[in-house]
Order: C-alpha cells, then structure tokens, then sequence
C-alpha cells in the first residue's frame, strides 16, 4: 500500500519577504562584527605573539556585544531561529549557521557554508581542552571540578586531605598568604599521594599572596558600647607610621600591611574592610594618616580586628603585583604546584613580570606551571581581553572570579552581573573560569547550608570549577557540592539549558 504525501505550505510571498529583510539585517550585523574585530583581533595577537582561534572568536564576541540586539533576538526567536543568546564560544559560525537557514526561508542561496557540526562546537572543545590542562580532568557526572583551600592543619593531617579526596576534590588550593614553606611542601605531598590513592591525578594551586592591604595593629576605645565594634558615625584613624592611635578625633585606629596606601588616599575616597562589611569615607588627611568617617556596618556593629582585608575601589594604589615575598616564595611554587595564582594581576605587563621571576627560579623544571589570574579589581576586569591575549604566550591559563575583593571593589549590587560578563569573556576566549568566595560558606562553617547559597552554588556549575574555602564541615560540604553539581550537569550546559526528561510531574 503507498500512501500520499501532503506537500508541505509553500512560505507566501510576504513571509519571504520578511525573512529577506531579516537576512539583510542579519548580514549587515555580520559584516560590522568582522570590521570592528579587526582591530582587535590585531592587537590581540600582537599581546599573544601569534595567531589564536579563541582570541579571534574573542575579538568577534566584543564588537558583537558593542551592539544591541534585543530587537533582532526576538525576531529570530518567532522563526525558531537562534536568538543568539549561547554564541560565546562560536560567534561566527552561529551567525552562518543562522543566516543559511534566513536564507532557505527566503528562497535565496546562503553566502556562507553552513559550518558542520566539528567547525561548529569547535570553541567548546578548546574550552574543554584548556580546562583539562589547566584544572586536570572532569569527574564521571559533572563538569565543573571542586577546588578546596586547605587550612594549616592539613600540612600534618594526610587522612584530611584523602577524606577530601574521596569526596571529590579535584583542585586543592594552598594559600602562600599563611604558613611556610616547609608547610606547603607537606600539604602537596599529601595531595599527590591521595590522588594516587583515589586513582585520579588531583591538582595542586598555590596562590602567592599580593600586596594584599589588611589592617595591622588596631586600637579600638569605645565607653559604654562593646568593645572594637565599629559603628556608623564612628571615626577610625589609619596611621602610616607608629602604632595606632586614639583621640577625640578618633576613637578607632588601625595600622596597615602597606603603609604607602594611606598617603595615596585623598579626602572623599571610600575604603572598605573585611570584603565590605565596612565602608567609610575619608573625611580628612594628614601626612602620615587619614581619618575616616564610617557609613554602614552589620547590624550591632563590627568588631575592629587585625589581619581583615582593605579595599580602596577610588584610589590608584600604584602597586607591583608581585611582592619581595611572592618572589622568595615562587622557589617553593614552582617546586610544588601544577598552577600559580596570580593575586591583583591588573595588566598584561604583569604578566611579563611573574613570568620573568619564574625564569629566574624555574630553570630546570620540567612539567608546564599553569597560571590563574585573580579578578579582583576594575582595572583587570577592564583590562581582561588583554590579558588573557598576553596569557596566550605562557601556555596554559585560567581566571579565578575572586567575588569577595572585586564586590568590594567594584560594589555588591553589580557583582552579579560583573561575574555573569566575566564568565562569558572567559568562554569566548577558551579559558576556564573558577567561581570563588563564600561559596557553601555557612555549611562549610556550620554543617548546615542556606537557601541561598544553594542556589549559588547551583549556579556555579556554569564555571569549569567552583572554589570552597577552609572551614569545620568542609569535608561534607565538598560532598554535597559533588552531588548538587552531577545533578545540575543533567540540566545546564554553560547558559545552554539540557532538557533532561522530567520525572516530578
């Protein structure tokens, strides 16, 4: 028996038409993308020393994003086109793939060949690729790898570290700011044994610490009111030189880790401490302090203690990225670690400056030394496309979203949306990014986690890895982390939801 097909509608006149004029707009878009890229793609390679495919689809993604294409979107949405809202890491060739389909509707040829599916998920694969040789390989099941800071006691605790690594760390992170050497010889010795012992290869990050600005010695003299809680209208004097003093004008004081920092302030710049939970105002200067006005605190105050980290998001600090102990320090790095984090890198020139330094310890080594830059101030988030080209010449790179300073820095109501751009950067660039700070924190500290730092944590799976830091319940955390992100793989791919069948309805 045969049975007849139905012909298919033929697309009338006018809704040919319609698709023509959204093909021309559509290759007009196409056409500007490349000629604004130009430039970019240029100097890009000049910063890299060579030609790159994910610096060029970089350089499309910025002069694509220069455009506003909400219009077009839901144009090409009413069409079941792509909306072009999931290009990061194939501009081009989505826009091909998208204009050959336009042009099928508007009887007309396509002017570009429609990229096969390799040439299409070709910058999904470089991002796969670079996460492996940076970050190690991914767990059956999920994609994002779970880093862990490791505290001072896991230089003398390798059943810590294992119980770490049976939960399911991939990355374990030592932080150069605390303890010695002799201590991170031991915490990577650990970390390398119980890799073996789990059958997996886990990385070991040193994160050298920066001219990171924490407050020295404080004085805190409050009559009537608890002791060294910072309050709004309180004053607190930052001293240069000597130890802390208190006086009418102050009843509050704190010396500083880089006494240079207070001489660079002027009147009306705001600092924050301890990654915000304090900001003040500079209400007024002498040569070797300043006095500040505090604005906002936590409720009932908060405690004034030594060893709290300072942010100044108006003042150029002027500051090397690379202290005199970061470069005694990089001996031990370059000994033990499979990657380096780089703290306040804000210029492709800084780089060139670690770089040197480890030329000059490094002679002889003989496994590559990733490198991770820290996003913590607005010049590296300005300066990011630049320096991930200049990243391009020393091999294997990755960008921490190092949310507690940059929110301080750049202010907490546009971290959510910096650290959404910072993510599609690094996608369409091929380089891992890694979502840092407080994620799981009250769990990690307390065992047991908030609603909301669920739903972060969830949301970190759009990351090639998630960072949690030291803490008690630790151990349960990297636990829960393991399995809330094998179920998250199931639904979301990048900013690609998966329609995994449903099974609740």
């Amino acid at each position: 028996m045969t049975h007849d097909t139905a012909p298919l509608p033929a697309i009338s006149e006018s809704a040919a038409d319609d698709c023509a004029a959204l093909f021309e707009t559509l290759l007009s878009l196409r056409t500007a993308v490349i000629e604004e890229a130009a430039p970019l793609i240029e100097r890009f390679r000049r910063e890299a020393g060579r030609e790159d495919a994910a610096l060029d689809n970089l350089a499309y993604y910025l002069a694509l994003r220069r455009h506003e294409l909400r219009p077009l979107q839901r144009q090409l949405m009413r069409r079941g086109l792509s909306s072009l809202g999931r290009l990061e890491s194939r501009v081009l060739p989505t826009l091909d793939a998208v204009l050959a389909a336009l042009a099928a509707l508007a009887g007309r040829a396509a002017p570009f060949a429609t990229p096969d599916e390799a040439a299409f998920f070709a910058g999904e694969a470089r991002l796969d690729a670079a996460a492996l040789a940076s970050l190690g390989p991914e767990r059956a099941g999920r994609y994002t790898r779970i880093m862990v800071t490791l505290p001072a006691e896991a230089a003398d605790d390798p059943a810590f570290i294992l119980a770490l690594a049976r939960a399911g760390m991939d990355v374990a992170r030592i932080n150069c700011a605390h303890d010695a050497p002799d201590a991170w010889r031991r915490m990577a010795e650990h970390v390398r044994v119980a890799g073996e012992a789990v059958g997996r290869p886990i990385a070991v990050l040193m994160d050298i610490a920066g001219p990171k600005i924490r407050t020295g010695a404080v004085l805190p003299m409050r009559k009537g009111k608890p002791s060294g809680r910072l309050l709004p209208g309180d004053t607190l004097r930052l001293v240069a030189e000597g130890e802390p003093r208190v006086d009418e004008a102050a009843l509050f004081s704190a010396a500083v880790s880089l006494p240079e920092i207070v001489t660079r302030l002027a009147v009306g710049h705001r600092v924050r401490y301890d990654d915000g939970k304090v900001e003040a105002v500079v209400e007024s200067m002498r040569e070797d302090e300043a006095i500040l006005r505090i604005l906002h605190t936590r409720p009932g105050g908060t405690k004034l203690k030594p060893e709290k980290g300072i942010n100044l998001p108006d003042t150029a600090l002027g500051l090397s990225p690379l202290t005199d102990k970061d470069d005694a320090d990089l001996a031990t790095v370059i000994e033990c670690a499979d990657l380096i984090g780089y703290s306040f890198v804000s210029r492709p020139e800084d780089l060139d400056l670690l770089d040197a330094a480890i030329a000059r310890h490094g002679a002889g080594r003989e496994r590559p030394l990733g490198l991770m830059a820290k996003i913590e101030r607005p010049e590296a988030v300005r300066n990011l496309p630049d320096l991930i080209a200049r990243a391009a010449r020393f091999g294997h790179f990755s960008v921490m979203i190092a949310r507690g300073d940059l929110a301080a820095e750049i202010g907490f109501e546009r971290l959510a949306e910096m650290q959404e751009e910072l993510l599609w950067i690094c996608e369409a660039a091929a380089v891992p990014s890694i979502w840092a700070t407080q994620v799981l924190e009250d769990l990690v500290r307390n065992g047991i986690p908030s609603r909301g730092e669920m739903t972060d944590a969830a949301m970190a799976a759009r990351a090639e890895c998630v960072m949690l830091n030291k803490g008690p319940a630790v151990v349960e955390a990297v636990q829960l982390l393991d399995r809330l992100l094998g179920r998250m793989a199931d639904h979301l791919d990048k900013k690609t939801p998966t329609l995994r069948a449903l099974r609740s309805w």
